[in-house]
C-alpha cells in the first residue's frame, strides 16, 4: 500500500491523546458517609467491571476512528509497479496500399483509425507516425481529422526502420515506460530476422486481418510491332486467390477503345493483347475491377511521337557498321568527312562519333568540348596513325584521360565488365566462353573513366561513363574484327540510346528517371509537370538543344502527366505505383512472444490501462471512520 500524502501519517501520533485520557482519570472525588459497607462493596465491584469494559471499548473505537481519518486524508492506494512511472507512447500506423483490403465493409486503415479514436484517452499525449507522416507530442483531438483523412501510400517501412524511427520520439530516460504499438496487416515484406527486433517488452503488435485475401494486379505493359500499320499492346496480370478470369478494359484518355477478358493459367498469370494503329499517340490506361486491393487495378502508359536520336560521325568514309547499328527508325544518322563538316550542325546532335581521324583540328577540338559541356555524348575511335598529342588535347578534360603509346601487339578482347552501365541487362548471365574479337594493334591509355571492355592482359579496350566513351584501338577491318563481333551492337546502340533520354512507355513511382525534352529555353524559363490540379517543377538542366528532367520523389500519385512550358505541351509521362504489395502474403507472428501480440487495438489499450491501474482506498477508510462513530454511539447508549 502506498500513500499520496504520506506526511499526514504523522497525525497518528494524536492517538496518544485518547490513550492518556482513558488511562488517567483526572477527576476529583467527593467523600460521602455510608453505613452499609457490605452493600457498598457489592455495588463498587459491579460498577468497576462495567466501567472497565466500556472504557476499553470506547478507547478502541476512538483510536480506530482517528486512525481511519488520518489514513483517509493520507489517501492510500494500491498500484502496479509501472503505474507511477512516466509513460511514453509511440504508435506506428501502416498506411501502405495493402491496408486497402476490406474488414467489416471498411478498409483496414479506416478500421484502425476508428479503433484508435475510440480507445485513446482524450487527454493522453502520444506520438504517432505512418509511412509518410509524423505527429509528435499530440492529443487525439488535435489530429483526429488528420487521421480520418489519411490517404494510402506506396512507401513502406521495414520493421527495423519502424523501430529506428520510433526511437526518435522517445527520451533517454530510464525511469519511463516506453510503449510502441504497431498496427498493420504485416505483409510478408519484413526481414526474416523479426525475432531479433522484438525483444522490447513494451512492443505491442496488432495484426489486422482482412475478410478475404484475393487480389488481381496489372503488373506491366509492353509493346510489340505486328506489321507496318499495327502494333500490339500487351498487359501482364497476376492473381492471388480463387479467380479464373477477369474483364480488362483499355482507355485512350477517358474513352473506352477496347475490352477483353484475361484467363489465368496454373501459375496464376495472364496476358491480354490489344491491337492498335502504329505510331498513333495514345494516353493509355488499362483497367480492371476486383474485390481486392484497388491501387493496382489500373496501369497507365502513353505513346507519343517518337523522338529520333541525332548521331553524327566525323571521319572515315567506311561507316557501314554505324549505318547498320543506328537504323533510321530510331536514329537520325549522318556522316561527314572533316573537310565537309558543317560546324553549325554539331550543337544540334545528341551523339558525335570521332571515327578514326588522323588529327583533331583546333576548331573541332573547341566545338567538341563545348558540345560535351552542354550535355552531348561522344565516342572516340582512334586512327592507327593518329596524332597522340592532338588526341590527348581532346580527351584530357574527360577524367584526366591520355593515350600513352602505340602497342604493335595482337590482343584478344576477353574482358566484359557486366556491371558497367553499358552492359547491364544485356546478358542473361555472365559469359566467359565466346568467340573473342581481336585487334592487331592498340594504344595504352591512362584514364579514370571506368573500363567496359578489356584485353586479355587487362589493358582497357573501351572506357567510358554515361556520356564519354573512348576506344583504344581502330575498329577498321584492317586492324580488328570487332565490327563482326556480337559485342559491337550493344556497345554502340546503348551509347546511342543513352545520349538522349527518350520518353519510356511508363515509369515507376519512387524510382529515379531522366527524360530529355527537345526544346531550347532561356535561363529564366522552366518546364512544369502537371495532372489536373496537381502541378510541380521537377529538377531540370537546360542544355543547348534540350532540357533534361530528373524524377526521384515526385510525383506522388499515379497517372498521366503533361510536360509543358506555359501553354505549350511537349509530351505526356505515365507513372505507376510499384506492385510490391499486390501479392497479399502475410507475416506469421507465431514466433513473436504472446505478450506482445494483441488481437485488437482495444486489447492493447486495455492492457496498458491494467498496467497503469491505481486502486484508491481513501473512501473505504472514510466509511470505516463512520462505522467507528456509530459503534461509539451504540456503546455510549446501550452499554451501562
Amino acid at each position: 500500500m502506498q500513500f499520496k500524502h504520506p506526511e499526514l501519517l504523522w497525525g497518528l501520533l494524536l492517538l496518544l491523546i485518547p490513550v492518556l485520557i482513558h488511562l488517567f482519570q483526572l477527576r476529583r472525588f467527593k467523600k460521602t458517609p455510608f453505613t452499609n459497607v457490605k452493600l457498598l462493596q457489592k455495588v463498587q465491584a459491579a460498577s468497576r467491571r462495567s466501567k472497565t469494559l466500556k472504557k476499553w471499548l470506547l478507547l478502541i473505537t476512538r483510536l480506530s476512528l482517528f486512525a481511519a481519518l488520518v489514513l483517509a486524508f493520507a489517501q492510500p492506494f494500491f498500484a502496479t509497479s509501472s503505474a507511477l512511472q512516466e509513460k511514453e507512447t509511440v504508435i506506428y500506423l501502416d498506411d501502405s496500399f495493402s491496408m486497402q483490403a476490406k474488414m467489416d465493409d471498411e478498409t483496414l486503415l479506416q478500421h484502425a483509425v476508428q479503433e484508435l479514436a475510440k480507445q485513446i484517452p482524450k487527454d493522453q499525449v502520444f506520438n504517432l507516425f505512418t509511412n509518410t507522416k509524423v505527429f509528435r507530442d499530440v492529443t487525439l483531438n488535435a489530429i483526429q481529422n488528420d487521421l480520418l483523412s489519411l490517404s494510402f501510400t506506396a512507401d513502406q517501412l521495414q520493421l527495423n526502420e519502424i523501430y529506428l524511427k520510433a526511437g526518435t520520439f522517445l527520451t533517454g530516460s530510464k525511469n519511463s515506460v516506453k510503449n510502441l504499438i504497431l498496427i498493420s496487416d504485416f505483409q510478408d515484406r519484413h526481414p526474416s530476422s523479426i525475432t531479433d527486433s522484438i525483444l522490447i517488452s513494451s512492443s505491442h503488435y496488432v495484426k489486422l486481418v482482412p475478410d478475404n485475401s484475393t487480389n488481381v494486379s496489372i503488373d506491366s505493359v509492353f509493346l510489340a510491332p505486328t506489321s507496318t500499320e499495327n502494333m500490339e499492346v500487351n498487359a501482364l496480370l497476376s492473381k492471388v486467390g480463387d479467380i479464373e478470369n477477369i474483364a480488362v478494359s483499355l482507355f485512350n484518355g477517358d474513352k473506352l477503345i477496347a475490352k477483353t477478358s484475361a484467363a489465368f493459367n496454373a501459375g496464376d498469370k495472364a496476358e491480354v493483347t490489344f491491337t492498335l494503329p502504329k505510331n498513333e499517340p495514345i494516353k493509355g490506361k488499362i483497367e480492371i475491377s476486383d474485390a481486392g486491393l484497388t491501387y493496382d487495378n489500373q496501369f497507365y502508359f502513353n505513346i507519343d511521337e517518337k523522338e529520333k536520336i541525332k548521331v553524327l560521325a566525323i571521319g572515315a568514309s567506311d561507316n557501314n557498321y554505324l549505318n547498320r547499328i543506328f537504323s533510321e527508325d530510331e536514329f537520325a544518322f549522318s556522316s561527314y568527312t572533316l573537310k565537309n563538316l558543317n560546324y553549325r550542325d554539331l550543337p544540334l546532335q545528341n551523339l558525335i562519333v570521332i571515327n578514326e581521324l588522323e588529327t583533331i583540328p583546333t576548331s573541332l577540338l573547341t566545338s567538341i568540348h563545348s558540345f560535351t559541356d552542354d550535355g552531348g555524348s561522344l565516342i572516340i575511335v582512334p586512327h592507327s596513325e593518329m596524332d597522340i598529342t592532338a588526341y590527348n588535347q581532346l580527351i584530357s578534360p574527360y577524367f584526366s584521360s591520355s593515350f600513352v603509346k602505340k602497342n604493335l601487339l595482337e590482343r584478344n578482347i576477353t574482358g566484359i565488365i557486366f556491371s558497367h552501365p553499358l552492359y547491364q541487362n544485356v546478358f542473361e548471365k555472365n559469359v566467359s566462353n565466346f568467340q573473342y574479337p581481336k585487334v592487331s594493334s592498340y594504344y595504352s591509355i591512362k584514364s579514370f573513366l571506368p573500363t567496359a571492355l578489356s584485353y586479355d592482359n587487362g589493358d582497357p579496350f573501351l572506357v567510358g561513363n554515361t556520356s564519354i566513351y573512348i576506344f583504344t584501338a581502330p575498329l577498321s577491318n584492317q586492324n580488328s574484327n570487332f565490327q563482326n563481333s556480337p559485342l559491337i551492337v550493344p556497345s554502340f546502340y546503348n551509347i546511342g540510346q543513352n545520349s538522349l533520354k527518350v520518353n519510356q512507355l511508363y515509369y515507376t513511382l519512387g524510382s529515379s528517371a531522366e527524360i530529355d525534352i527537345i526544346t531550347q529555353l532561356t535561363k529564366d524559363n522552366i518546364l512544369s509537370v502537371s495532372k489536373g490540379a496537381t502541378e510541380f517543377i521537377p529538377k531540370q538542366r537546360s542544355m543547348a538543344n534540350k532540357v533534361r528532367l530528373s524524377f526521384d520523389d515526385l510525383p506522388y500519385e499515379d497517372g498521366i502527366y503533361e510536360v509543358a512550358h506555359k501553354e505549350i505541351i511537349f509530351k505526356g509521362l505515365s507513372f505507376n505505383y510499384p506492385r510490391n504489395e499486390s501479392k497479399v502474403d502475410y507475416l506469421d507472428l507465431a514466433d513473436i512472444s504472446s505478450e506482445t501480440r494483441q488481437e485488437s487495438v482495444a486489447s492493447v489499450f486495455q492492457e496498458m490501462q491494467n498496467d497503469n491501474r491505481i486502486q484508491e482506498l481513501w473512501k473505504w477508510f472514510i466509511i470505516l471512520a463512520i462505522v467507528f462513530i456509530l459503534m461509539e454511539v451504540l456503546i455510549q447508549r446501550f452499554l451501562k
